[in-house]
C-alpha cells in the first residue's frame, strides 16, 4: 500500500503560547479506516484542520500523496467534515444546494453547475438515504439529517481521502450504524477514511487502525497493538472511567473484566486467557 498522508514532527500552538500539538508523526496508507481517539482538548480537531490548511503548524510537515496541503486541495483529494457547522441554520439554503458545494472546486469562477456536477449531487445524497430531503431547508432538518448532508457534501467532492470529524455526536444508533456501514463501504472502494470518535466501544468493529492522541502521539498501529487498557489510561488519564464487572455478573471462568469508558459507548477486556481462548473457539 501506497502512503497517503505522511505528518512528520507536526507541533501547532494557538496565542504562541498554548501547545495544541507537539512533535506529532504519523503515515497512513490507502484503503484504510483509521481512528483518532484521545480526550476532549487532545487535538483531534487541530490535527484535522492542520491536514486541511486551516492552521499553520509551527514546526513540522504534511505530506498528502506527495503533495503539499495546498496542491493537495487543489487538486480534490482531501475531503473534510467538521464535528460543528459554523451556519445560519436560519438561512434559507436547500439541502441540494449545501452538497453542490464539494463540486465547487471543479467549477468555474461563476460556479455554474454542469450535468456531472449535478449527477454528483444526487449520487452523494442518495448514497445517505438523504435524496428525498434535496428541496429542503437545511435548518428544517433533525440533527442527525445535517450530519448526513454534509458527509454527502464530502462525498460529492469525489476526494479519496475522507476526514470525519465526531460524526457521531448527536445522531441516533439507526445513523450511526449507516454512517459505519458507508465508512467500510468507502474503503471498499478504495478511500482511506480518518475518523475523530468517543465511542470506543465500535472501534474495533471497523477500524483498522488507530492513532491515540494527547497532544503528542501516544500509541499508533492497528487496533489491536493501540487498545490496551494501559495505553487508553495514557491518552485519557483520570478521565476516562474504570471499573471491572462484579464476579456475580460474570461466568464462573472469566476472573477479569475490565470497563473503559469516556462516558460514551465503552470497551470491554478481558484479562483471562483461558476465557478469551474459550469465547475465540
Amino acid at each position: 500500500m501506497n502512503k497517503i498522508i505522511e505528518v512528520s514532527h507536526l507541533s501547532v500552538f494557538y496565542n504562541q503560547d498554548q501547545k495544541v500539538l507537539d512533535n506529532v508523526s504519523f503515515s497512513l496508507e490507502d484503503t484504510n479506516i483509521c481512528a483518532l481517539v484521545g480526550p476532549n482538548g487532545a487535538g483531534k480537531s487541530t490535527l484535522f484542520k492542520s491536514l486541511m490548511g486551516f492552521v499553520q503548524s509551527k514546526e513540522g510537515d504534511i505530506k498528502i500523496a506527495g503533495n503539499d496541503i495546498k496542491t493537495a486541495l487543489k487538486k480534490g483529494l482531501v475531503s473534510y467534515v467538521p464535528q460543528s457547522e459554523d451556519v445560519d441554520w436560519d438561512f434559507p439554503i436547500l439541502v441540494q444546494d449545501v452538497v453542490m458545494q464539494g463540486r465547487f472546486n471543479t467549477m468555474g469562477f461563476l460556479r455554474r453547475p454542469k450535468k456531472e456536477d449535478k449527477q454528483a449531487v444526487i449520487s452523494a445524497l442518495n448514497r445517505v438515504d438523504m435524496l428525498g430531503f434535496a428541496k429542503r431547508q437545511i435548518g428544517a432538518l433533525s440533527g442527525g439529517q445535517k450530519k448526513r448532508v454534509f458527509i454527502a457534501r464530502a462525498l460529492a467532492q469525489g476526494a479519496k481521502i475522507i476526514l470525519l470529524d465526531e460524526p457521531f455526536t448527536g445522531v441516533d444508533v439507526k445513523t450511526e450504524y449507516a454512517i459505519i456501514e458507508l465508512i467500510l463501504l468507502l474503503k471498499k472502494e478504495g478511500n482511506l477514511v480518518l475518523v475523530s470518535t468517543h465511542d470506543l466501544g465500535s472501534i474495533p468493529d471497523y477500524c483498522d487502525k488507530a492513532l491515540l492522541i494527547h497532544q503528542n502521539l501516544i500509541a499508533e498501529g492497528s487496533v489491536t497493538e493501540v487498545f490496551t487498557p494501559q495505553n487508553l489510561q495514557r491518552a485519557f488519564g483520570g478521565i476516562l472511567r474504570h471499573s471491572k464487572l462484579p464476579k456475580h455478573m460474570r461466568n464462573e471462568n472469566e476472573e477479569d473484566i475490565v470497563i473503559l469508558s469516556d462516558d460514551e459507548k465503552p470497551i470491554i477486556f478481558r484479562d483471562n486467557p483461558k476465557a478469551k481462548g474459550k469465547k475465540d473457539k
